[in-house]
C-alpha cells in the first residue's frame, strides 16, 4: 500500500514573539541564524529574527517549529514572466 503524506492546510501561529508554529510547509529552501525561508501551500515565507532555531522540522506532514526572537514574517509575491515590456502591455 502506497500512503502519500498528509498535508495539514497552511495555519501559523506566533506566541509572544519567540516561538512560531507552521503546517502547510512543503520545504525548507534557506535556514540561517538570522533568516529561514520556506516554500508553502500559499507561497513563500520568509522568517527574519535573531537567534533563529529549527525546533520541529516534519516535511512529510508539513509541519514546522522555529525558536528564536521573530523580527518580521514576509510573503514573498511570484515574479511575473516576461520582463518589462510585458507589464507595460497590460
Amino acid at each position: 500500500m502506497n500512503q502519500e503524506p498528509v498535508q495539514l492546510p497552511h495555519k501559523l501561529t506566533l506566541n509572544e514573539r519567540s516561538s512560531l508554529t507552521l503546517t502547510g510547509v512543503s520545504q525548507v529552501v534557506r535556514f540561517e541564524e538570522s533568516c529561514v525561508v520556506l516554500e508553502t501551500q500559499m507561497g513563500t515565507l520568509v522568517i527574519h529574527g535573531k537567534d533563529l532555531e529549527l525546533k520541529t522540522l516534519s516535511i512529510e506532514g508539513g509541519q514546522v517549529a522555529v525558536k528564536g526572537h521573530i523580527c518580521a514574517m514576509i510573503y514573498q509575491e511570484p515574479r511575473q514572466r516576461g520582463g518589462v515590456l510585458r507589464r507595460l502591455v497590460k
